[in-house]
């Protein structure tokens, strides 16, 4: 098998270091071997974060370079916009269509780009959701995490029963109920 690679991207506070830990054991349990790096911006802040997982018989590193990622997983537009050089040729972006204003836009230094996603689909395989009303369908807003790993789950060769054994062995038990449908309202999709 040859090496995949998957950058997590999104806002601080949105899940994505979950959304790395719960793909890095899922690929671990079916005996890969895993690399994880995680990129901190101002995330406390709500800037940007940056995950990048490579599975496969044998990494070395961690680090997806420019058009070497096979999926992009972005928790939001902007982000996903920003991701998009690291995408592969035929590599797959998945996306919330949530929106998150960046400083800039809330001070009025610039406005949110207009039209990102029908941009993105122009240059990319682009799957877009709603996350955020799939997530708050779960039972939590913050569920979104776990509504794009199940959508990016259909798109691994990780059978559907390892992802709900490691959503129960990484989640915590009292939010376990509302992650696992928020994973199947993704998966479903």
């Amino acid at each position: 098998m040859s090496t995949k690679n998957i950058m997590i991207v999104g806002v601080g506070g949105q899940g994505t270091l979950l959304a790395s830990r719960i793909l890095g054991n899922a690929v671990i349990s079916q005996g890969y071997d895993v690399k994880v790096s995680e990129v901190h911006g101002m995330s406390q802040r709500g800037g940007s974060v940056v995950t990048y997982v490579k599975y496969g018989q044998q990494v070395h590193s961690p680090i997806i370079s420019k058009g070497e990622a096979d999926i992009i997983l972005a928790f939001e537009t902007l982000e996903a916009y920003r991701a998009l050089p690291f995408l592969k040729e035929n590599g797959k972006l998945i996306m919330n269509t949530q929106q998150m204003d960046p400083m800039p836009v809330i001070t009025g230094a610039a406005q949110y780009p207009a039209d990102v996603v029908e941009k993105l689909s122009a240059k990319a395989s682009v799957t877009a959701l709603d996350a955020l009303s799939l997530a708050k369908e779960a039972g939590n807003p913050k569920a979104v995490n776990v509504v794009l790993i199940g959508l990016m789950a259909k798109n691994t060769d990780i059978p559907y029963e390892v992802w709900v054994d490691t959503l129960k062995t990484t989640v915590p038990p009292k939010f376990l109920d509302v992650n696992l449908k928020a994973f199947d309202l993704g998966y479903n999709k």
